[in-house]
């Protein structure tokens, strides 16, 4: 095939929602692709998850890769209200502190996110199974070439591409290859997660006083604050109920590379008393009764001032990783996609330094000035010190004071980018 019959080859290291979506959108834009991912196969059942709030630009974006748009509502419960409230046990008081009714969010369980996208793609791009371990990039940055192991039979298997797109998370190596003083930044406080499960007993006790003190529960995020302490409530399909708690703590000490700590018995037996302690009954008991808590360490990283070398782009938490406060990591990844695959479509693969040009600063501003306020935001909530202003407390607050806490107050909350429109 001649060189201008044959079609651009994009290999995209990382087979979760970040990667899987940069194979969709570059799919569409006239590439091939290859994943690699070092997990054996794509994510099944009900495995360890949480719950992701899609933006409405990630929802417009995600329908446009299916060929039944309504299959995303088939997986969502929509989020309409955005409420932020403090809760004083001793004194037995909830107060709002800030709450939008106008939130047009949709609440998905990662698993299904994942499995939503993944079907609308060929099974035979991927490379479960095989480890990422370098890249090279030809002398006239042509070309590059990708060493992966496959991780039953050792072999090593090289790949050859026109992009290397690093989707390969928050710990990216391919970033730590061209930054290697890039260093994730710890932020002070961890996050207990869990899923909580009522299939089986849709109507039990615990099912029925939740929603009573959470009325709006199946249709909104429910964040309850306490001196110190934050926790977010809201409702998944196929009754679950999702569920995090911030909490303070100096840096656990943690072996590989992943971020989720293992937990013993007497560390969730502490969390629990500590729960029926600071929050409502009703949702101390859903933590109390929810089967495998975990719990994740909270690390973002300062904003990078480039996104690509040569024909090398990062994506999703590999090019800015961030905190959850303002539900932007899987938000960023897709919108990341959707941009990156309209430019390459733009420019053509001959023009492949203007179309990662144009990605990087289309993406760059907004990437950038949300990282950093939702750094901010989780410091404020968790009552932490910030350089201009007094520690927040949910229980004096002022309603000016509040604003910053809805999502709403996020920078480019409802922009589009124009190559999207």
């Amino acid at each position: 095939m001649s060189e201008r019959m044959r079609k651009p080859k994009a290999i995209i290291v990382g087979g979760s929602i970040a990667g899987i979506s940069c194979a969709k959108a570059l799919i569409l834009a006239g590439w091939d692709v290859v994943v690699i991912e070092k997990t054996r196969g794509p994510p099944t059942g009900n495995p360890t998850g949480a719950g992701i709030a899609l933006h409405p630009l990630s929802q417009k974006i995600v329908k446009s890769w299916l060929h039944q748009p309504d299959l995303l509502h088939n997986i969502t419960l929509p989020l309409t209200i955005d409420q932020n409230r403090a809760v004083d046990r001793e004194k037995n008081i909830c107060r709002v502190l800030a709450r939008d009714e106008n939130f047009n969010y949709l609440q998905a369980h990662w698993t299904d996110l994942h499995s939503l996208i993944y079907n609308t793609l060929p099974p035979e791009i991927f490379f479960w199974g095989h480890l990422y371990l370098t890249f090279c990039i030809s002398h006239d940055k042509s070309t590059v070439n990708v060493k992966a192991k496959n991780l039953k039979t050792d072999e090593v298997i090289d790949i050859a591409g026109d992009l290397l797109v690093a989707a390969d998370g928050s710990r990216s190596s391919v970033r730590q290859t061209f930054l290697p003083d890039s260093k994730l930044r710890y932020t002070g406080y961890c996050a207990w997660r869990g899923v909580f499960d009522f299939s089986e007993n849709e109507n039990s006790e615990t099912i029925q006083a939740v929603r009573k003190a959470y009325p709006t529960l199946g249709n909104g995020v429910h964040m309850d604050l306490a001196s110190g302490t934050y926790t977010v409530l809201d409702e998944l399909m196929y009754k679950r109920l999702n569920w995090i708690w911030f909490i303070s703590q100096p840096e656990p000490q943690l072996k590989g590379d992943s971020a989720t700590m293992k937990v013993s018995s007497d560390m969730i037996k502490k969390m629990h008393q500590e729960a029926e302690k600071i929050w409502v009954p009703e949702f101390a008991r859903v933590i109390k009764e929810t089967k495998e808590p975990f719990l994740n360490l909270i690390y973002d990283c300062d904003p990078l001032t480039q996104l690509y070398w040569d024909n090398v782009v990062l994506i999703g938490d590999a090019a800015h990783p961030i905190t959850p406060h303002c539900a932007r990591s899987t938000n960023m990844a897709i919108a990341d996609a959707a941009v990156l695959g309209k430019c390459l479509e733009r420019w053509g693969p001959e023009n492949l330094h203007s179309a990662l040009e144009e990605h990087q600063s289309v993406r760059l501003p907004v990437t950038t000035k949300q990282v950093l306020h939702s750094r901010r935001v989780g410091q404020i909530k968790l009552g932490l010190p910030t350089p201009d202003r007094e520690p927040f407390d949910p229980n004096t607050a002022s309603p000016e004071d509040c604003e910053i806490l809805k999502q709403r107050s996020l920078p480019f909350f409802d922009d589009v980018p124009s190559i999207l429109e």
